[in-house]
C-alpha cells in the first residue's frame, strides 16, 4: 500500500508505518460511541462553591504560589484566524459591493468600535489614497474588507488570533490576546519570586511575528506588573499529523501521487503539553480574554480552581503514601469515599473487593494526572460539556465530551446530553507530577478510542480526515477530573469578528 516515496515521507515526518496502518483501520472501523452514566450537574459531578469556600481555595492557591511550586500558563495559539473572518471572506468573494446579511451590516455599521479601526484607516489610506468613511460612502465596502484581510493591508485573514488587535486599553493603546494572556499570567500565575512562565503553541510561519511583538511589549509589561516573564514557544509536531483517506478508506493521493497529511486537531498538542516541566499548568484558549477592567472575575476564579487543584493533589499524595505503608480497612474506606465523592469516580465492583484488591484498585485510580476544570452554566453556546462516562474497567468518571462522541440514535444518551446544565469553556488547571514529584508521561492516559472522523474536501474531492483524541477530551480521559462551576463572566470567546462588538470586548 505504501511505496518507497511514501515511506521516506513518513520517516521525515517522524511517523511510524504501523501508525499509518492503525489510522487507515480506524477510518474503516470508526470510533465507538461513549457510554454515559449521566450529565454532570451541581447535584452530582459539578462543585458549586459558596463564598466561604471560594475564599478558602484562593488562600490555598496563594500559599502554593509562595511555597515554591512551579507554575506555567499553556496557551494554544497556533493556526490562522481565517474562520473568525469567514463571513467577511464570503462577502468579498461574493462579488457584491453592498452588505446584505445581518452579519455584514453589523460589521460595517460598527467599524469604528473595533480596536483595529485606526490601523485599518491607515491601511485604507495607504492602499487607496482615501479613508474608510469616503470608501464606504462610495460603496467600496469590499475594498475596506480586503484592506483588513489581505497581506497588503492588515493581513488579518491569515494572522493568528494571538496577534490581532482585540481591545482598546488605557492611554490610547490597543491589546492583542497575547498581551491579555501576559497580563493574566501576572495576576494569578506568578511564583514567589514574581516569575511568570507562559508557553504559546505557534505556527512556524508566525513565530517571527510573536517574537517581534514580545520584544516590544515585555519590558513595559514587566514594569507595570512587577514581574519577570519567561515566555517559550513550540510548534505542533509533524509526527502528530494524520493521513487523509478516500471514501473507500484507502490513502488519499493528489494528482502527483503524493500522500496527504492533515493537522490532527488540538489533541496533537498533548505532545507539547507533555514536554512542559512545571508542577501546575493552566490551559486556556487564546481567544477567551477580556480587557483589564473586566478581568477581576476571571483572575479570581483562576485562583479558585488553582486552590481546588493543590488541595486535592495534597490529599491524593497523602493517600498514595499511606497505600505504600499497609493501610487499614478504615483507611481504605476513607480513600474509596474520596474517590467516589470528590473525584466522582465509581465502580460497583468495589463492593465485592477484599482489602488487597481494593488497595490495588485505589492506587490505579489515584496515581494519575489531576485536572480541575471550570464549567459555566449552559446558555446555548455550541461545544462540549461535562458528563460522567464509563471507562473500560467498568467504572465511570468525569469526562469532557463533544456531541459527536455521543450516539445520536441512542435516545437515552441524547436525553442525557440535552439535560446537560453546564458547558466547557476550556478553563483548566492541571497537576502533572505524581506524589513523589516525578512527571507523568501524559501519553499513557489517553483513550485512543475517542478520536473523531470528519469529511473534508480536497481539490473538489471528498475525503476523510482523522482527529486525535482532543486535548481536554480523550487525551485527558484517564486523568482525575474535578468540575467546578465558574461564573459565565469568565467565558468570553471570540469565534467571529463581530464577537468583538460584545460588551465584554469593548
Amino acid at each position: 500500500m505504501l511505496n518507497e516515496k511514501d515511506l521516506q515521507l513518513i520517516e521525515k515526518k517522524g511517523i511510524k508505518e504501523e501508525t499509518i496502518d492503525g489510522q487507515l483501520k480506524r477510518f474503516a472501523t470508526g470510533f465507538p460511541w461513549l457510554k454515559l452514566e449521566k450529565a454532570a450537574t451541581a447535584d452530582d459531578g459539578v462543585m458549586r462553591l459558596d463564598e466561604k469556600e471560594v475564599t478558602r481555595y484562593i488562600k490555598a492557591w496563594r500559599a502554593f504560589q509562595q511555597g515554591g511550586g512551579t507554575i506555567e500558563k499553556f496557551v494554544p495559539a497556533s493556526g490562522a484566524a481565517s474562520r473568525m473572518f469567514k463571513n467577511i471572506f464570503a462577502f468579498v468573494n461574493s462579488g457584491r459591493t453592498q452588505p446584505e446579511t445581518d452579519f455584514e451590516k453589523e460589521f460595517f455599521d460598527n467599524l469604528d468600535k473595533f480596536a483595529f479601526y485606526l490601523p485599518l484607516c491607515q491601511a485604507c489610506t495607504r492602499l487607496y489614497g482615501t479613508d474608510i468613511k469616503d470608501l464606504l460612502a462610495d460603496g467600496r465596502h469590499a475594498d475596506v474588507a480586503r484592506a483588513m484581510l489581505d497581506a497588503g493591508g492588515l493581513n488579518y485573514g491569515f494572522l493568528p488570533k494571538a496577534l490581532l488587535k482585540f481591545h482598546r486599553a488605557p492611554g490610547g493603546n490597543v491589546h492583542t490576546p497575547l498581551e491579555e494572556h501576559l497580563e493574566e499570567g501576572a495576576q494569578y500565575a506568578a511564583d514567589a519570586k514574581r516569575n511568570v512562565n507562559i508557553h504559546f503553541t505557534v505556527s512556524p510561519e508566525h513565530r517571527k511575528e510573536f517574537d517581534r511583538l514580545l520584544r516590544g511589549k515585555l519590558p513595559h509589561l514587566e514594569k507595570v506588573w512587577g514581574v519577570k516573564y519567561h515566555v517559550t514557544m513550540s510548534e505542533q509536531k509533524a509526527s502528530t499529523d494524520t493521513i487523509a483517506a478516500t471514501m473507500d478508506n484507502e490513502p488519499y493521493r493528489d494528482a502527483e501521487g503524493n500522500l496527504l497529511f492533515r493537522p490532527a486537531g488540538h489533541g496533537a498538542l498533548l505532545e507539547n503539553l507533555n514536554e512542559r516541566e512545571a508542577d501546575v499548568l493552566f490551559v486556556k484558549n487564546i481567544d477567551n480574554v477580556v480587557p483589564q477592567r473586566l478581568r477581576d472575575v476571571t483572575t479570581r476564579y483562576k485562583k479558585v480552581i488553582g486552590g481546588v487543584l493543590v488541595e486535592t493533589q495534597r490529599q491524593v499524595a497523602r493517600f498514595l503514601s499511606k497505600l505504600d505503608n499497609k493501610p487499614t480497612a478504615a483507611d481504605l474506606k476513607k480513600m474509596l469515599q474520596f474517590v467516589e465523592d470528590t473525584l466522582c469516580t465509581r465502580n460497583p465492583a468495589t463492593a465485592n473487593m477484599d482489602d488487597e484488591a481494593l488497595a490495588a484498585y485505589l492506587r490505579t485510580k489515584l496515581d494519575r494526572p489531576l485536572r480541575v476544570c471550570g464549567m459555566v452554566r449552559n446558555e446555548g453556546e455550541p461545544g462540549g460539556g461535562p458528563y460522567l462516562a464509563y471507562n473500560q474497567d467498568g467504572s465511570y468518571s468525569p469526562q469532557i465530551l463533544e456531541a459527536a462522541q455521543i450516539n445520536p440514535d441512542d435516545a437515552e444518551a441524547v436525553k442525557m446530553m440535552n439535560e446537560g446544565t453546564h458547558f466547557n469553556p476550556v478553563d483548566l488547571v492541571c497537576y502533572v507530577k505524581d506524589y513523589k514529584g516525578k512527571k507523568f508521561d501524559l501519553k499513557r492516559f489517553v483513550d485512543v478510542d475517542t478520536g473523531l472522523i470528519s469529511l473534508k474536501s480536497k481539490d473538489g474531492v471528498e475525503i476523510k480526515a482523522l482527529e486525535l483524541p482532543g486535548l481536554w477530551n480523550g487525551s485527558m480521559s484517564d486523568w482525575n477530573t474535578i468540575f467546578v462551576e465558574v461564573p459565565i463572566e469568565t467565558f468570553n470567546p471570540v469565534k467571529t469578528v463581530n464577537d468583538l462588538l460584545r460588551r465584554q470586548h469593548q
